[in-house]
């Protein structure tokens, strides 16, 4: 199987009810990615979802929740993911008031999301973190994602490095990628440009300045799993960014 993936967060605006999920991911398919991360879809049964997905030959190979969900309601989410043949559940994002505690907040949210994570790896899940940039903020001379990972559980606590996010915040991405081998199945691929302005913009994978290369080799090197290709904001229609993006890949050697 292919090891790219399609973030459904770039395709938010389309998957608000069954019908447009339906249709996006007949139209993912059509585009050539064999699996999707599910992410920001709108009310529809995890039954229901299962069988269009099927229907159009595509594989959930991970998913984002919120934290307070998969804290909340472990089991429900346990329950789906088994459903689905899905290993990777993911977080989108450290909720705010664990940001607004500062070093603290970090060390606590490392604390109670690796208790979580524990939950789901004892049901044979695998918790995944993805990053902004926000978390690049020091503390101390460490960075917020460094305190994550160092504090958190490294047994049930792993990544979902965000390429995108980790330049915006001043990291390099391949580098992370290799610092977290053994504990990174999942990267969000996802290209940086500059705007006319001088603006930082998101853009189509290889269409940008990011390092592809170094970081692909630095994936094979970290046994990365799946590749997830995301642009949460395009310049053009998503659907076209999402084929670019995987036009390139493939151009790159990746399959």
């Amino acid at each position: 199987m292919s090891k790219i993936a399609a973030q459904l967060y770039t395709l938010r605006e389309y998957t608000k009810t069954p019908e447009g999920i339906k249709d996006t991911m007949h139209k993912v398919s059509q585009l050539g990615y064999k699996a999707v991360q599910l992410s920001a879809l709108g009310p529809i049964d995890p039954v229901k979802l299962k069988e269009i997905v099927d229907g159009e030959g595509l594989y959930i190979c991970a998913t984002h929740n919120s934290f307070e969900r998969l804290r909340d309601k472990t089991q429900e989410v346990i329950e789906e993911h088994r459903l689905w043949n899905c290993k990777y559940v993911g977080v989108g994002s450290m909720p705010a008031e664990y940001r607004n505690e500062g070093e603290d907040g970090f060390k606590r949210f490392a604390r109670e999301a690796s208790a979580v994570a524990r939950k789901l790896a004892d049901a044979g899940l695998v918790f995944v973190y993805h990053n902004h940039s926000f978390e690049f903020q020091k503390f101390q001379g460490r960075t917020g994602l460094e305190i994550l990972y160092d504090e958190s559980d490294p047994e049930v606590f792993f990544s979902e490095i965000d390429t995108y996010w980790v330049q915006h915040g001043g990291g390099d991405p391949a580098a992370w990628i290799k610092k977290l081998k053994g504990r990174a199945p999942v990267v969000h691929f996802k290209d940086m440009v500059i705007g006319k302005e001088g603006q930082q913009l998101m853009a189509e994978v290889g269409e940008g300045n990011l390092n592809w290369p170094e970081i692909i080799e630095a994936c094979n090197i970290a046994g990365v799993e799946w590749f997830i290709v995301e642009q949460d904001i395009c310049q053009r229609d998503p659907f076209e960014s999402l084929g670019i993006s995987l036009k390139n890949l493939k151009s790159m050697g990746v399959e």
